[in-house]
């Protein structure tokens, strides 16, 4: 291994480069990858258009999460992996000690460990993900298909907290790559789906990754009526995912369930937002309220099961490849696309691959 690599750097709002940094070393218990692929996220781009995450990233950093990859070195004390593994490493691992860990949520573990910088040559993963949260890649499975896991283990926890199950009606809303993967996973559980698109191309893309039934938000129409006409005896929808992050999507989601039902919130909207529910319908219609986060140990072994065994078809995600130099312009173009009204689901990143 050489003393560089080239890896692309978050500086600040918009400010990817790509430069030379130092190799990392594993330390005990740690291993290095060579970086097969990585994916395109929609919290990466939240970040570049931020310059930050208060929770994950200060810049100047090593940016991107999603990745798989081959063991290139391990650090003393590594006995489950060699060389030459294929694995993918999950964005984190919790403490396993923490009062959330002991109540069985690890996802909101206090001590939640997040490792970032998928899109380079090599990236270290911590000790605590490698025992807790690095799975092996079967040969001939590509990488970039493993590295869907990390955002499919997201949506599984959400959609299993949401507690749906076979023949009930699920509406979706929003059709980017989380609300895709929802449908996706929804229909996989023998429910029927409900998707709330805005744009024509949103239309085919929910219809090919599981919705019976689409309903498009146009001026003028009652999306809410027009979904709750879709369900049994006009009721509303058994469960609600809301994957856009806005107030007004929050209500309608809240609107549109049936008495009895579950909402789950699992956009987050930017920090400060309030949203106004009309309490008497959540209190006599017996609605419960759900706003999942992440991932859990446990969600993403199911979600690479998944993928493994080919039921989530996880090739129909990944719409465009990129090298790594072309990384800063793959994001200036998902904001113009984003723009334009473009569905792009995942770019998958090979370093390998000549810029």
């Amino acid at each position: 291994m050489t003393s560089s690599m080239r890896a692309i750097v978050l500086h600040g709002k918009e400010d990817l480069r790509i430069e030379s940094v130092p190799m990392p070393e594993p330390a005990t218990g740690e291993v290095v990858l060579r970086v097969g692929a990585a994916l395109t996220c929609g919290t990466d781009l939240k970040v570049y258009r931020r310059g930050y995450h208060a929770k994950m990233l200060v810049p100047p950093t090593l940016f991107g999460h999603e990745v798989a990859g081959t063991v290139a070195a391990i650090g003393p004390g590594v006995q489950a992996w060699e060389t030459g593994d294929r694995v993918v490493a999950l964005n984190s691992a919790p403490c396993g000690v923490c009062l959330f860990c002991r109540k069985l949520q690890p996802n909101l573990c206090s001590d939640l460990l997040f490792n970032n910088g998928a899109y380079a040559e090599y990236i270290c993963v911590p000790a605590r993900i490698v025992e807790k949260n690095t799975l092996p890649v079967p040969v001939g499975l590509p990488f970039e298909h493993a590295a869907l896991t990390e955002p499919l283990a997201c949506v599984v926890h959400g959609f299993e907290e949401s507690g749906a199950q076979a023949g009930d009606t699920v509406a979706v809303i929003g059709a980017g790559p989380i609300g895709l993967m929802f449908m996706r996973v929804a229909a996989i559980a023998g429910c029927r789906v409900i998707a709330v698109v805005k744009r024509d191309d949103q239309v085919a893309s929910a219809r090919r990754f599981g919705a019976v039934e689409t309903v498009q938000i146009a001026e003028g129409s009652d999306t809410v009526d027009r979904v709750r006409q879709l369900t049994e005896q006009g009721e509303g929808a058994d469960v609600v995912i809301e994957c856009v992050a806005t107030p007004n999507t929050w209500q309608e989601a809240v609107a549109m369930v049936r008495k009895g039902g579950v909402v789950n919130l699992f956009g987050g909207p930017p920090a400060g937002t309030q949203v106004c529910f009309d309490t008497n319908r959540l209190h006599y219609g017996d609605i419960t309220l759900k706003a999942s986060f992440h991932h859990t140990p446990e969600t993403c072994r199911r979600a690479f099961a998944l993928i493994v065994s080919g039921t989530a078809k996880p090739e129909e995600f990944i719409t465009a490849s990129a090298s790594l130099e072309a990384v800063p312009e793959v994001f200036r173009r998902m904001i113009g696309r984003a723009a334009l009204g473009v569905l792009d689901i995942k770019t998958a990143v090979f370093p390998g691959v000549a810029g």
